[in-house]
């Protein structure tokens, strides 16, 4: 560690680039290592998981630099506080004589309740707890947190319902391509289509990545077929994609059943 925070300090002095960002201009980079992080777990390559951490890590570790260069706080300083919240959000680990047994359900909501009271005098409302992350992760946060004071539909029918009524609302804002009034229909839809998933426990962010990661994966598959062939994506016209598609969905699902077989994949 002593030796990450000493190159972060040379690579500040000495590199112009380094040298010239700034807090802002690395938040993207913060949030891409974390998807990527997401993407090598998903992976299962733990060599790739341990790379992901790094570059995760490193975004700590140049944020504290930056900040520490104007007198704010250090690394030690990121370190010490986010023991100290550990520490005081887990009463039932470090003072256990005061919370016995506690299940998980008890656990997550003695979370809450010390978080509202760290947030006493900062929050103005409800919604400011929301976390920040991708759209669909706030999304998710926003309806999770107003259906603990009731406002919520009582079934997921009700929810799937809503559904189809704004997709009813989009298809009519289509017709009159009006490109503002798509635009709130077309949220409006993934919204209310995102409350389904959330009322069946289903993580709508963690549905889409992984929806990602497949069609990357059967994409790739199409790529490698192609270059066996001699050929070029280009060349192929939609009928011979769309049966290369269906090859790829069965190869990967015959290495994903050899998997769980403990047979070893084929190449």
């Amino acid at each position: 560690m002593e030796q990450l925070l000493a190159i972060m300090e040379k690579l500040r002095a000495e590199c112009p680039w380094d040298r010239e960002q700034t807090p802002e201009s690395l938040t993207q980079y913060a949030i891409e290592e974390a998807y990527e992080v997401e993407e090598a777990v998903r992976s299962g390559h733990t060599d790739d998981v341990r790379d992901e951490l790094g570059d995760l890590l490193l975004q700590v570790v140049f944020q504290s630099q930056m900040y520490n260069e104007q007198g704010a706080f250090d690394f030690n300083d990121v370190v010490n506080a986010v023991c100290q919240k550990l520490i005081r959000r887990h009463p039932h680990v470090f003072q256990k004589e005061k919370f016995e047994n506690l299940d998980v359900d008890q656990v997550s909501v003695l979370w809450k309740e010390i978080k509202q009271q760290e947030k006493q005098g900062k929050v103005q409302s409800r919604l400011d707890q929301v976390k920040h992350g991708s759209a669909i992760i706030q999304a998710e946060s926003i309806q999770k947190n107003v259906a603990e004071i009731g406002f919520d539909f009582a079934t997921v029918q009700d929810a799937f319902d809503k559904v189809e009524e704004e997709i009813a609302e989009f298809k009519e804002a289509m017709s009159d391509q009006n490109s503002d009034e798509m635009l709130a229909e077309f949220g409006d839809c993934l919204f209310s289509f995102i409350n389904v998933g959330r009322k069946l426990g289903l993580s709508s962010e963690m549905a889409l990545l992984s929806t990602n990661y497949k069609f990357k994966t059967r994409f790739a598959y199409i790529e490698q077929q192609v270059k066996k062939q001699q050929r070029t994506l280009t060349e192929l016209n939609l009928q011979e994609m769309d049966a290369l598609w269906d090859e790829a969905k069965q190869h990967l699902q015959n290495n994903q059943n050899n998997i769980e077989a403990g047979v070893k994949p084929a190449i």
